[in-house]
């Protein structure tokens, strides 16, 4: 019963996220279409679109790229793997997220979609991000998860000046993926079971970093130079092999949340680590 309540907030937190940052894209109080046909029937002035969980007629899906005015897409469960032809002509998307279905790549043509802000893939079949993202100047989000395989990172991923937040869940990273610390810019970092063994040392890279969370990955320790991300105000490290933080953790005077739960801290360690972070709420 408990395990089913947990599944039920767990879905309806997700879900509440979803149309959250659905809302903030495209102009304020237009009218969000579901109906593919109806929006098509329309073509002008048609920016926002959501078609959770629509049969999607092909010949009606192939035609989506006449709707050049579209800024913000969601696609939820529709049984489809691959992008219609024309889909780079929605040169004005800004938000795009696509919700249990099984594409197995990024769109074409991404120099096309230069616009994009928002960009997220959950429950996707795609095991690696094109060098082409580098045209995605404006992209400030980028979110991948519950692909269930291999994910491989470009090295082009330096050149998003923009890109503040980078969330990748429940994939698989052979090795840390040191391309997410080039990123110019990053403001949040969510790597939660991607299986990484270890951190690279670079955090003075991170110069912008607020937010860090490595849960359920397999980490044993973290770097002595963490303290170089000056502006980091929550740590989570929830469910590790850790036993122990760096000492230098003291030094991150702006931290306000530390999450250690599901790790092998002692209670007299915890103590220690509430005397090195007075200030900071410690979860464990």
């Amino acid at each position: 019963m408990h395990k089913l309540i947990s599944i039920f907030l767990f879905l309806s937190v997700f879900c509440k996220a979803q149309q959250n940052e659905f809302d903030k894209y495209g102009p304020f109080g237009s009218q969000v279409y579901t109906d593919l046909k109806l929006a098509l029937d329309v073509e002008k002035n048609v920016y926002k679109m959501d078609l959770s969980y629509k049969k999607l007629e092909p010949k009606l899906y192939a035609k989506l790229g006449k709707l050049k005015d579209l800024q913000a897409l969601k696609l939820s469960g529709n049984e489809i793997n691959t992008f219609p032809p024309g889909f780079g002509d929605l040169y004005n998307l800004v938000y795009f997220a696509s919700y249990n279905n099984e594409f197995s790549s990024f769109p074409e043509d991404l120099k096309k979609l230069g616009n994009l802000n928002y960009l997220e893939f959950f429950a996707s079949k795609i095991d690696s991000i094109p060098c082409s993202i580098a045209y995605l100047s404006k992209l400030k989000t980028l979110k991948l998860s519950s692909t269930n395989d291999t994910l491989k990172l470009p090295p082009t991923l330096k050149y998003l000046k923009n890109l503040k937040d980078v969330t990748i869940e429940n994939c698989v990273l052979d090795s840390f993926p040191k391309e997410v610390f080039k990123i110019p810019n990053l403001n949040y970092l969510n790597l939660t079971n991607t299986n990484i063994f270890y951190v690279t040392k670079h955090f003075e890279r991170f110069p912008n970093l607020e937010v860090l969370v490595l849960d359920a990955n397999q980490l044993q320790t973290l770097p002595f130079d963490i303290y170089k991300a000056k502006k980091l105000r929550l740590l989570s490290v929830k469910n590790n092999h850790l036993q122990k933080l760096p000492d230098t953790i003291c030094q991150l005077e702006n931290l306000t949340l530390l999450d250690v739960r599901g790790n092998g801290f002692s209670k007299e360690y915890i103590d220690e680590l509430k005397a090195l972070l007075p200030g900071c709420e410690i979860r464990f």
